[in-house]
């Protein structure tokens, strides 16, 4: 089915989503799982599309219906790629672009299209049938939504 690494295998997903049992995720800083999400979430050659990720992850930070840390947001299990706090990054270009734009999001600059009240996106040219969806910004191969 899927590979688990031995010390994974003992970690409940919900340590995950920033609650106090320790594991190894507990280690990750803000940057380094801003820059994880944003490698994994985004087109890796787009600083727009990682700067609209970022600006989710920090919209949801700011809502109190979601975790109140960076790592607690991205580690929310099936909301982000799957890994996405463990799975290899490959260094080079795209990884240091990650990083750098998770190091400015963190310092406070967002996506001027997706605004403050866009919470998700999902790959851009998917349709849904939903009608809460507002749609505000496509970027970096994804489409960015509200709510409604």
């Amino acid at each position: 089915m899927f590979r688990v690494l031995p010390l994974l295998a003992l970690i409940a997903v919900p340590s995950l989503a920033g609650c106090a049992v320790l594991s190894p995720f507990s280690m990750l800083s803000p940057t380094d799982c801003m820059t994880r999400v944003m490698y994994f979430e985004s087109n890796r050659s787009s600083a727009e599309g990682m700067l609209a990720v970022g600006t989710v992850v920090m919209n949801r930070v700011n809502d109190p219906k979601f975790p109140n840390t960076v790592c607690g947001v991205v580690g929310q299990p099936n909301q982000f790629a799957p890994g996405v706090l463990w799975n290899p990054m490959k260094e080079g270009k795209s990884q240091a672009l990650a990083r750098q734009m998770a190091e400015r999001v963190l310092r406070g600059e967002r996506h001027p299209g997706v605004g403050t009240q866009a919470k998700f996106f999902h790959t851009e040219g998917y349709s849904f049938p939903y009608t809460n969806m507002h749609y505000v910004a496509v970027a970096g191969g994804n489409a960015f939504y509200e709510k409604r």
